[in-house]
């Protein structure tokens, strides 16, 4: 934010600037930089700026910041206007009805990931007790996480490559209550350690799907600021499922199946990388509700 826009002081005669005069001025300045959803943005910056809930702002629309929330709000919308992620400037985001914290170092959690989640706890609920799964590529841990919330029964699994993602995943797991029952591993794609049992009944993963051909084309706060390793193969897009396809029959019981979340147009080929290994078959398709695309796919293992 402008420091001759909103002023230097929150006393000044000039302008008194109360919650409401902030929120306004602000989400009109985020809206000019291109900023998604900026009444929102607006919004969750002035409740982190000045440590309350979002909704308790709406019961002090008159109230003046102070000078120290004031200037913790402002430099927000300034690196906000820049295009850094909301959910890193206030440290956390929701997903799955819980909340996370996130990092430079982990992917920040979607709404359409939450369409993955719900298809393995529906999956589970109706086909398999006591089921262990593991999440490949892990990240902040959202997924693992909301499963193991929701399937008390289940031994749930989380792996990444990335020792930092992991360091945040075992924190959300902390926060959550189940850093006991929720294992985290350091591993490439499939290549778990010696010390994990193998034979999982379920393998969840929404690995990096962008092709390095459109990574230039992403979003600025998403190409600058969320770690490219967690969004790009640096590939055709489709070589991390194609990995999955390869190496999961190792990892799965007899019965077992895959789901992946998927990009736009992908499903095509996707499918032809895991039913071209002649292990799988393609049992199911889902579209997220958001903006109502192909988004998660399931393979079942082929009997053997």
């Amino acid at each position: 934010m402008e420091r001759d826009a909103v002023g230097a002081s929150a006393n000044t005669n000039e302008t008194e600037w109360t919650f409401s005069k902030l929120l306004s001025w602000t989400a009109q300045h985020l809206a000019s930089r291109g900023v998604d959803e900026p009444r929102l943005a607006a919004e969750v910056l002035l409740a982190h700026a000045n440590s309350c809930q979002r909704i308790d702002l709406y019961a002090r629309f008159d109230k003046v910041p102070e000078e120290e929330e004031l200037v913790r709000f402002r430099e927000c919308v300034k690196r906000a206007g820049d295009h850094e992620p909301i959910a890193y400037l206030v440290g956390q985001k929701e997903f799955f009805s819980l909340s996370f914290r996130v990092t430079r170092d982990v992917l920040i959690p979607r709404p359409e990931t939450e369409t993955l989640v719900a298809c393995v706890l529906d999956y589970c609920k109706n086909s398999i007790q006591s089921p262990r799964i593991l999440d490949v590529g892990t990240g902040s841990g959202c997924i693992a996480i909301a499963i193991q919330k929701h399937l008390a029964d289940a031994q749930v699994f989380g792996s990444d490559c990335s020792t930092a993602a992991l360091t945040v995943a075992g924190e959300n797991a902390e926060k959550h209550g189940i850093a006991q029952s929720l294992t985290l591993c350091e591993a490439d794609c499939l290549s778990l350690p010696s010390d994990i049992a193998l034979g999982f009944d379920v393998i969840v993963s929404n690995p990096p799907y962008v092709a390095k051909s459109e990574f230039g084309e992403l979003n600025p706060a998403v190409r600058e600021f969320e770690p490219r390793i967690a969004l790009t193969d640096e590939d055709d897009g489709v070589s991390f499922y194609r990995r999955i396809a390869t190496e999961s029959p190792d990892v799965l019981a007899p019965n077992g199946a895959v789901f992946v979340e998927i990009g736009a147009g992908q499903k095509e080929s996707v499918v032809e990388s895991f039913e071209g290994t002649r292990m799988f078959d393609h049992s199911g398709t889902w579209q997220d509700s958001v903006v109502g695309l192909d988004r998660v796919l399931m393979f079942s293992k082929r009997a053997e």
